[in-house]
């Protein structure tokens, strides 16, 4: 089938990139001159494991082409995907429907014929009729139809999880652009995925509350976990013990320094602000983007006690900057807050992160990057592994020790364990690990220090 993609940034590149080595032709879209070129020299502009060799090979093949032109490929498509941002409004929260509605106009205008406009940025519950209405009234005489198709990609698995997808959802009125979409998708019913459809404004909640729902689950085992401290227990422990229901599922039962990136925090506010206005509070919503902005704060506070109160002037190695592995990612990432409050507390910042330094580069400042994790701990006082990349899954901790001023390892993602820091001379500070997460004796840190 022929498909444009409106929005050429991480969902509307993976997307078509997909979409091309299923066999369909695609082209990708986007306003930024820039990023078009450079996808046309076949540089990509966001990290992803496979993505750049998925492009490039299907660009080659002639089934995915780049454009700052919505004329041609638009009046030319089966199908259009809208895969743009909607940023946080900050003012209230609510994702701000801005560049959805201006990709709408320009595509009405370029349609001809039957087209079915796939909604694949998330946006609020309704938003579906509000694109019918901005169509209807650029042009009153086109025949096409509406549909929301939500994306569900993890990044760092998003090829895999769009290829061998655990569902598909799409929300459509229209028989006809059921089929299209059953179309679009037909290549993957060979993996036996469940396509589901379903009305538009219930796929639209779908993908809100399936976000919601797996943070709630961080946010709870985030609160276990200090609970496990306190009680002498192992999260470790509990979460396999509780993750094996399966009722209740092991994913996201990882206690650590909170979630970040560019979906869970947004679409927690964006969904909070749905909520409020249609007169639903979400109440365990609203706590869990509440424990989750604390928890960030509770990490720097957690470093801070492991040096004995005081870091003014100390130097604190951070291992991990992106909000996760294999990801360049750095939006809402707990390094920002965690660095920010150390810095706020007079500490100097060196770090390490295989690939999102650049990144880091644009959010945070003062901060000594390193070449390497070896590179980092040296001549710092305490260490702390804020993303569990698996380049910090092995390291030589005996080495480590030897590099650093003062043996402080603080594991705010548990990749080691108490047994195996104190063979190596540390002096070991984890997350839920029992007494073991426990600093004694050591005075509490004012708020005021940390932000």
């Amino acid at each position: 089938m022929r498909v444009a993609i409106i929005g050429s940034g991480y969902v509307g590149l993976v997307t078509g990139a997909c979409l091309a080595d299923f066999g369909h032709t695609v082209v990708c879209i986007d306003r930024d001159a820039s990023k078009i070129e450079s996808l046309q020299r076949g540089e990509i502009p966001i990290y992803e494991p496979q993505l750049s060799e998925l492009v490039s090979k299907n660009a080659i093949e002639g089934r995915l082409t780049f454009s700052t032109t919505v004329a041609d490929p638009v009046s030319d498509a089966e199908a259009v995907f809208i895969a743009v941002g909607t940023p946080a409004r900050s003012r209230d929260g609510q994702a701000d429907l801005t560049f959805v509605l201006d990709a709408v106009r320009d595509v009405a205008a370029a349609l001809r014929g039957y087209t079915v406009v796939v909604v694949k940025s998330t946006v609020p519950v309704g938003t579906g009729d509000n694109v019918e209405r901005v169509i209807r009234e650029v042009r009153p005489e086109l025949d096409y139809a509406v549909v929301s198709n939500p994306e569900f990609l993890r990044e760092g698995a998003a090829i895999a999880d769009f290829k061998r997808p655990d569902r598909i959802v799409v929300g459509a009125e229209d028989d006809r652009a059921r089929d299209v979409m059953a179309e679009i998708y037909r290549p993957l019913f060979l993996n036996k995925a469940p396509l589901l459809f379903m009305a538009r404004r219930s796929a639209e909640m779908t993908k809100y509350a399936a976000n919601a729902f797996l943070a709630t689950k961080i946010a709870f085992i985030n609160e276990v976990s200090d609970l496990c401290e306190q009680a002498g227990a192992d999260v470790q422990e509990v979460a396999h013990g509780i993750g094996l229901d399966k009722r209740i599922g092991s994913k996201f039962l990882h206690a650590g320094p909170g979630f970040g990136g560019s979906c869970f925090p947004k679409d927690l506010q964006a969904m909070i602000k749905m909520a409020q206005d249609h007169g639903a509070p979400a109440r365990i919503i609203e706590t869990a983007a509440a424990v989750n902005d604390q928890r960030k704060r509770a990490m720097a506070r957690r470093i801070i006690r492991a040096c004995g109160g005081i870091v003014r002037g100390r130097t604190i190695a951070m291992l991990g900057l992106t909000f996760k592995p294999n990801t360049d990612d750095m939006r809402e990432s707990p390094a920002i807050s965690i660095i920010t409050a150390l810095q706020d507390a007079g500490a100097r910042i060196r770090a390490y992160d295989p690939v999102g330094m650049d990144r880091a580069r644009e959010v945070l400042d003062d901060v000594e990057y390193c070449r390497d994790a070896y590179d980092c701990v040296t001549g710092a006082e305490a260490v702390a592994i804020v993303t569990e990349w698996d380049a910090f899954r092995a390291l030589d901790l005996d080495r480590i020790r030897t590099l650093m001023a003062r043996p402080n390892l603080i594991d705010l993602r548990n990749i080691y364990g108490p047994d195996q820091a104190d063979k190596a001379g540390f002096r070991y500070v984890g997350v839920g690990r029992g007494k073991a997460s426990i600093v004694d004796h050591e005075p509490r840190v004012p708020l005021a220090l940390v932000g």
